[in-house]
């Protein structure tokens, strides 16, 4: 049956490669021994270098240890310092240019937010000049509607009027019918003068029938043409009005969109500003490797 390793072989391993002058890692250790899991290794590792410290410092305090050894175990210890300042420099290299990218990309995205609001103020302008035109034509539609409306109603004035008029026609024409019978027992020539006077205000009065007629005809052609005219340009009118109306709409949802963009970058601006005045705060790391970073030289070593 297979048996795991302990922590006294991994830290006998580690100590081995160190005293060799070489950087123990998992897999050198692993490698070492011949056996092991790296998860476990590493964990070890862990708990090799945090009490490396201390048995440093209790080789150096020993007086009956040789100097020799003293001197290896003071060159691990500024070796491990060494390298945990160096890969702390590194992270934080790194870090502050990932910030500075971060940063770059924020305000682009800021320019472009920028842009485009430009853009939507600029639509919802023009948006708001087509429904003040649209508004205007309105009220030119209302006033040529009251304008067609006073025109209707002059024309059915006219037609009344003449109409009366032919009432009046043709009550003459019977008035002069009824004289033309009575007069049937009259001579022959009071008879033909008779005639020719009724025949010609006959034929007078049903020419002016006829021009009656007629223009109450046109009068009433144009006022339906008025009327279509009318109903298609109110039914244009309608259709411009829905039309600038859900543009007006479009146009602050997209606003409305692009507030919401500047509102999270500006967030995502905040917190990158508190994270650049955290890094400024930090400065040069100390001896010992940060929390942070604890993860970062644990893989390294």
């Amino acid at each position: 049956m297979r048996r795991g390793i302990t922590q006294d072989q991994v830290t006998s391993a580690a100590d081995a490669l160190v005293v060799a002058g070489d950087k123990p890692t998992v897999e050198k250790v692993r490698a070492r021994l011949g056996t092991g899991s790296p998860n476990t290794i590493t964990r070890m590792l862990d708990l090799w270098r945090q009490g490396l410290a201390e048995r440093l410092q209790d080789a150096l305090s020993l007086p009956e240890l040789p100097a020799d050894v003293g001197k290896v175990m003071a060159s691990l210890w500024r070796l491990a310092v060494d390298h945990a300042h160096g890969l702390a420099q590194t992270g934080l290299q790194q870090e502050r240019e990932a910030l500075e990218v971060a940063r770059a990309q924020l305000e682009q995205a800021q320019a472009q937010l920028s842009h485009q609001l430009r853009e939507a103020d600029a639509a919802h302008a023009r948006v708001e000049l087509q429904l003040s035109a649209a508004v205007q034509r309105a009220v030119d539609l209302e006033a040529r509607l009251a304008e067609a409306q006073l025109q209707n109603d002059e024309v059915r004035t006219q037609r009344d009027r003449l109409q009366q008029q032919a009432d009046q026609w043709a009550a003459e024409i019977e008035r002069l019918n009824m004289k033309l019978a009575a007069l049937q027992t009259a001579s022959v020539s009071e008879r033909e003068r008779h005639d020719t006077h009724v025949s010609a205000v006959e034929d007078r009065a049903h020419h002016e029938v006829d021009r009656a007629r007629q223009e109450l005809k046109a009068l009433r052609t144009d006022l339906g043409a008025e009327k279509r005219d009318h109903l298609k340009v109110q039914a244009e009118h309608e259709r411009e009005r829905a039309t600038l109306q859900r543009a007006l709409r479009e146009a602050e949802a997209r606003a409305a969109q692009h507030a919401g963009h500047a509102a999270a970058l500006e967030a995502a601006m905040a917190r990158l500003q508190v994270v650049t005045q955290r890094t400024k705060k930090t400065g040069t790391p100390r001896r010992h490797a940060a929390p942070a970073r604890k993860s970062s030289l644990r893989r390294s070593l």
